[in-house]
C-alpha cells in the first residue's frame, strides 16, 4: 500500500514478551519519527493558540456585552425609565447630570443662534448695500 499511495510508513511493534520490532518503508525510522515529532509538535501549538484565543475572545465578549448592558441602562435611566432600582443618592446624581447636560444643550443652542443672528445680519447689510447701489 505505501508504494501505491507514495507514502512512508513506519511500523513499531512490541511483542507480549517485550521484544522490539520494527519496520520503515524506504526511509530510516529515525527521520519518519523525527518527522512526526515536529509535525505533532507544530499541531499542539496550534490547537493551543487556538484554544487560547478563543479563550481570550469569550472573555472580551463577556467584558463588551457587561459594557452595553451598562450603558443601556444607564441610557434608560437618562430616559427616565427603570429608576424603581435607583436610590434617592443615585436619584440626585441622575438629576445633576441631567441638569448639567440641559445646561449646555442650551447654552450650544444659544451659540447657533446667535450665530444665525450675526449671519442674518450681514446679509441685511449686504443686502442694504446692494439696494443704495441701484
Amino acid at each position: 500500500i505505501s508504494v501505491l499511495c507514495d507514502a512512508e510508513v513506519a511500523l513499531i511493534i512490541f511483542s507480549t514478551k517485550g521484544r522490539l520490532y520494527e519496520y520503515a518503508t524506504d526511509s530510516c525510522m529515525d527521520k519518519i519519527l523525527e518527522r512526526y515529532e515536529r509535525y505533532s509538535y507544530a499541531e499542539k501549538v496550534l490547537v493551543s493558540a487556538d484554544s487560547e484565543a478563543q479563550g481570550n475572545w469569550c472573555h472580551e465578549y463577556r467584558k463588551l456585552k457587561a459594557k452595553v448592558e451598562a450603558i443601556q441602562k444607564c441610557q434608560r435611566h437618562l430616559m427616565g425609565e427603570d429608576l424603581d432600582s435607583l436610590n434617592i443618592k443615585e436619584l440626585q446624581q441622575l438629576e445633576h447630570q441631567l441638569e448639567s447636560s440641559l445646561k449646555h444643550i442650551r447654552s450650544r443652542k444659544s451659540q447657533l443662534m446667535l450665530e444665525s443672528i450675526s449671519e442674518l445680519q450681514k446679509k441685511g447689510k449686504s443686502l442694504q448695500e446692494e439696494n443704495k447701489q441701484l
